[in-house]
């Protein structure tokens, strides 16, 4: 069968998206007055932490936007305080590299009524080893390292709602039934899309324990499984309707295509640096989800609303 013409897309709310992108500029969109910037009293013994969860977020979310030394994003904040005309105390550059290793991070999402259509995808990430300059010119002097990032984008509002950060030896699949574990038993999963990594049994096991719907394209040497669960009839369905109409209209049918939004937000996610700063394991956990909570915040003032046209 011939392929499927390309479709055609438009965007409907532009007047609102371009005011949006306006208001992303502003350094007071990251600043809450309503935060609780001191810590309260933990009621145990020793001493008390001076500032708050929320205070060193966004000190590290200042780091992190302006790709700043810690010394550097202390002279930030302070100007950012005055700005919003507070009388708060900044903590130093020491204070904000330990509290960095046991911070949990609050990412917030928006949540649209009706069930999640998930996009999963996964990425490397270094965060030691040469430049991509400097080791093509003399080569590499010290062996490079990576971890892995997954996500799991909703497709109604463009934000992220589940995060893993793995080491390298970590597959694509494995993740993704944690990433599933992260979206609270009362939400609803629709559909979950991802490439051909994902056409695992484990993986269309953990999408059907949710009640949704896999799209995921079978290898091209997939074959028929015994159906004695309902995962493997889910995989076969989706490999006759493969041989049947095509892999391009497959993937045209199913709407498949729309997992490029999800590849869209890994580039985001390296826009705030290919490498991440940190060398400790849990430091750096800390900063990817500091960059996911980032690429929130940003949806957040409005994203753009495509409709397809043909």
């Amino acid at each position: 069968m011939s392929k499927p013409d390309a479709a055609r897309y438009r965007m409907t709310n532009w007047k609102s998206y371009n005011e949006a992108l306006r208001r992303r500029g502003s350094p007071l969109i990251w600043m809450d007055k309503d935060m609780v910037w001191l810590a309260n009293k933990a009621g145990r013994r020793g001493r008390p932490p001076v500032f708050s969860d929320a205070a060193i977020q966004f000190c590290l979310l200042v780091k992190v936007l302006f790709g700043l030394p810690l010394r550097q994003t202390t002279g930030t904040v302070a100007s950012i305080l005055e700005m919003a005309e507070l009388d708060w105390p900044v903590p130093d550059f020491s204070t904000m590299s330990r509290r960095q290793k046991t911070l949990t991070v609050q990412i917030s999402c928006r949540r649209a009524p009706g069930p999640l259509n998930l996009l999963v995808d996964s990425t490397g990430i270094k965060f030691l080893g040469d430049g991509e300059w400097l080791a093509r010119k003399h080569g590499t002097h010290r062996k490079r390292q990576y971890r892995k990032v997954h996500l799991a984008m909703d497709t109604a509002t463009g934000d992220i709602r589940a995060v893993e950060f793995t080491s390298s030896r970590e597959g694509d699949g494995p993740a993704l039934s944690d990433l599933l574990k992260q979206i609270p038993p009362e939400g609803l999963v629709g559909t979950v899309t991802g490439d051909g990594a994902f056409d695992t049994r484990r993986c269309h096991t953990a999408i059907v324990d949710r009640g949704g719907t896999a799209i995921i394209p079978i290898r091209k040497n997939g074959r028929l499984w015994k159906e004695d669960c309902p995962a493997a009839r889910a995989c076969n369905d989706i490999l006759r309707a493969t041989k049947r109409f095509g892999r391009a209209n497959w993937k045209v049918w199913s709407g498949y295509y729309v997992r490029s939004r999800i590849e869209a937000r890994m580039r985001c996610l390296k826009s705030f640096g290919e490498r991440i700063a940190s060398q400790d394991p849990d430091r750096q956990a800390a900063e990817i989800y500091i960059r996911v909570a980032l690429m929130n915040r940003f949806n957040a003032p409005g994203t753009a609303k495509i409709e397809r046209l043909a």
